[in-house]
Parts: C-alpha cells; sequence; structure tokens
C-alpha cells in the first residue's frame, strides 16, 4: 500500500518470547526498537534503556552488573543465566506493528497484531504476575485481559481465563521517561518484594 510514495511496512516482532518453566512474573513491553539501537540479540537492547541497569542495582548493587566490561553492549549470556535462575519471562504486547516515524516511540507504534497472551500463559504455568513497562504496552494488555487500569507503580488483580493474575504497572525504563533511575528502581523493587523475588 502505497501513501505518499511512503510504503507502509508491518513489521514482525524478531524474537521469540523468553519463557523459562519456573517464571512467576512475565514482564511485557510493547516491542522491540529498530534494530540499529540494539546492543545485544535480546529483550531491551537498547543502551539508552534503563531496564538492565534497574535489575542490576536491585539483584547486585550495581547498575552496570549486565554490562559487557570494555564493550557498549549488555551481556545477553548473563542476563539469560539471571533471569531463567530468578523466574522472568519476557515478550511484548505486539506480534506486528507498524512503525509511523521508523523510531522506538510508541508514541508512533500502531499495533496490528496483539500477543497471544493465553499461548504465552499456557508455557509458564507458575506465572501470577504481569507487569507492563509502558503506557502502549499497558494500554494493549487491558484491551486484551479487560482489567483495571493500575496507577504507576501500582498493581490491579484480574482473573484471565480461571486464572488469578496481578498487574503490576511500572514506569517506563525508557530514559524519555522523566525519572531518575534510583526512583524507578524503588517502584521496581517494591513488586520484587510483594511476589518474594527480592
Amino acid at each position: 500500500m502505497e501513501i505518499k510514495n511512503q510504503h507502509i511496512e508491518v513489521e514482525k516482532h524478531p524474537l521469540e518470547p523468553f519463557l523459562p518453566a519456573n517464571a512467576k512474573l512475565l514482564m511485557l513491553g510493547s516491542f522491540p526498537p529498530p534494530r540499529a539501537r540494539w546492543s545485544m540479540e535480546f529483550y531491551y537492547p537498547n543502551l539508552q534503556n534503563d531496564m538492565w541497569r534497574i535489575y542490576g542495582l536491585l539483584f547486585f548493587g550495581d547498575k552496570d552488573y549486565f554490562l559487557e566490561k570494555g564493550k557498549k553492549a549488555f551481556s545477553r549470556e548473563r542476563l539469560v543465566a539471571f533471569l531463567e535462575e530468578t523466574g522472568v519471562a519476557l515478550f511484548d504486547t505486539a506480534m506486528e506493528v507498524i512503525r509511523q516515524r521508523g523510531n522506538a516511540s510508541d508514541q508512533f507504534l500502531e499495533i496490528v497484531t496483539p500477543v497471544d497472551l493465553d499461548a504465552v500463559l499456557k508455557r509458564i504455568p507458575e506465572c501470577k504476575a504481569i507487569v507492563t513497562t509502558g503506557q502502549k504496552a499497558t494500554d494493549t494488555l487491558l484491551a486484551l485481559v479487560g482489567a483495571e487500569a493500575p496507577k504507576v507503580g501500582g498493581f490491579s488483580d484480574f482473573e484471565y481465563k480461571g486464572r488469578a493474575l496481578r498487574l503490576y504497572r511500572m514506569p517506563s525504563s525508557s530514559r524519555a521517561y522523566p525519572k531518575p533511575l534510583e526512583d524507578k528502581a524503588a517502584e521496581y523493587r517494591v513488586m520484587f518484594h510483594d511476589l518474594g523475588m527480592l
């Protein structure tokens, strides 16, 4: 389809869902940034995104724990080992999108096909909670499950296909979200304490 000589391209999710069998928590973002911004083949790959700094700070007291020494990249191997041991699953709320501006901004992301949440949850039977990390991800998930929207830093309990779950809404780890790293980490800390993971 051509609009003003611009080709509209539907982008498919480039990663498989990361679903350790022991996962207690499912983290859902919106969609990965364009590949040019990746520092590794994994979730939250952009060095300008602070998700793995939040995790490093909370679990190891070091915001740079998951950075590769001497490289401008996060360590996929260290992350995978940690997430498998801790029981954190990762995916996104969109399977297919159109980037209206070709950037990583949720504001210009049009979701064509949302996540098949049923299929994902069936693979992680111990999962008790879902966390969304931005407004687009939250809105997309709420449309799928019909839960009450939690405030940022809060949660709401809901039932999905006979399964009791809790939805946490955490601050975005993007640097575009204007809050210091330590303040964001403090809100994530409460969630991990609630879930007995920290």
